[in-house]
């Protein structure tokens, strides 16, 4: 039986952004709240959400949800993915991060869908080309996804593991932007286009 634990990574350091951008105000509340928002709303086997201790004390975090504090998120996002894991007891992973604020269910229902019919692959969106999150891992990349470093996520293995990854194309693509950059959050704010 599939089994997705759904974790949401929200540890870091918003080092482009020069601020904490996850506690920007986004439609009438922080950032992290909308993705934690979202995470609530997934139907899965468990939601996790890393993250750090400010921020935690920043939010309502609703029913459903283990939170699991990054005590040191200067040492990159693998942190993080190595406290969801542990804390983990799915047949796969659904990470997601916390600088996506778009995102709807109905952007992750696809992905969702598609662990069903590929419970073995690597599964993400793909925008030009260009893989985005979220990422879907089956538990028997467990081991590498513990063995990650730094700040590259799970990107190396996703790379070493091309034939067998299963990629979708978003029906809208521009829920999928992330907000790195003081310019990404104004036009985010200003409804426009962050790729452009």
């Amino acid at each position: 039986m599939i089994k997705i634990s759904a974790i949401l990574l929200a540890a870091g350091l918003s080092k482009r952004m020069g601020e904490d951008k996850l506690l920007l105000s986004y439609r009438g509340s922080p950032m992290l709240w909308q993705t934690v928002n979202l995470l609530s709303e997934l139907q899965v086997h468990e939601r996790i959400l890393v993250t750090t201790d400010a921020r935690l004390e920043q939010i309502f975090l609703p029913p459903g949800i283990r939170s699991y504090i990054n005590p040191i998120p200067e040492n990159g996002q693998s942190g993080s993915i190595r406290i969801g894991i542990k804390a983990a007891t799915g047949t796969h992973y659904l990470f997601l991060t916390a600088d996506q604020p778009r995102l709807t269910i109905t952007d992750i229902l696809p992905l969702l869908e598609a662990v069903k019919k590929n419970p073995d692959s690597i599964i993400y969106p793909e925008i030009d080309s260009k893989p985005v999150s979220p990422t879907v891992f089956p538990a028997s990349f467990r081991c590498d996804l513990l063995a990650l470093a730094g700040d590259t996520g799970g990107r190396t293995i996703r790379d070493a593991n091309s034939e067998l990854c299963y990629m979708i194309e978003p029906e809208h693509p521009d829920n999928f932007i992330d907000i790195d950059t003081a310019e990404d959050f104004a036009k985010l704010t200003n409804g426009g286009n962050v790729n452009d």
